[in-house]
């Protein structure tokens, strides 16, 4: 007997299925000249301790990822609870888009000048070192060449609501 074969997978069905996975809340950004860009993701996770590095899967169609791939360098910060309305600026809600986004929230800058939230739980700067395309997204392997600590719990993202961790 076989190994069975492939299952027809339609788009609604795969996100559906992925909806059920809860994500940490992040806004990834970058810098590209004087101008700052970023995006709401839940697609970051660790790639290895030794040498600490992460990766980030940006849509292609972003200035964002524009900037990635142009620079090198990006920043993870990952939002504490009480900023679901940021995450839904840099999502584009509203229309926001660009700078325009940056009205909000606290932001610095790292050594490289990539933005980072003041406000943030972690913010993690990165420089590229490898790049892969997959489909509509470009995965960004990040070297960590910083982190900063805030305090607080994690925004989370579950099945097209944001949530709360609340310990068991």
């Amino acid at each position: 007997m076989g190994a069975p074969g492939p299952i027809a997978v339609d788009i609604a069905g795969f996100r559906a299925a992925m909806a059920r996975f809860p994500g940490a809340v992040t806004i990834i950004t970058a810098r590209h000249g004087t101008e700052r860009r970023g995006i709401t993701a839940t697609a970051v996770c660790s790639v290895t301790a030794d040498p600490p590095s992460l990766l980030v899967c940006v849509n292609t169609r972003t200035g964002t990822c524009a900037a990635i791939a142009e620079t090198g360098r990006f920043a993870v910060n990952l939002l504490a609870d009480p900023a679901a309305p940021l995450a839904l600026r840099f999502a584009g809600a509203g229309g926001v888009a660009g700078e325009a986004k940056f009205a909000e929230g606290s932001w610095l800058s790292d050594s490289a000048g990539v933005p980072l939230l003041a406000e943030a739980l972690v913010g993690i700067s990165c420089d590229v070192t490898e790049s892969v395309t997959a489909g509509s997204h470009q995965v960004f392997i990040g070297a960590i060449r910083d982190i900063r600590m805030g305090d607080g719990a994690p925004l989370v993202y579950e099945q097209a609501r944001f949530h709360r961790l609340t310990p068991l």
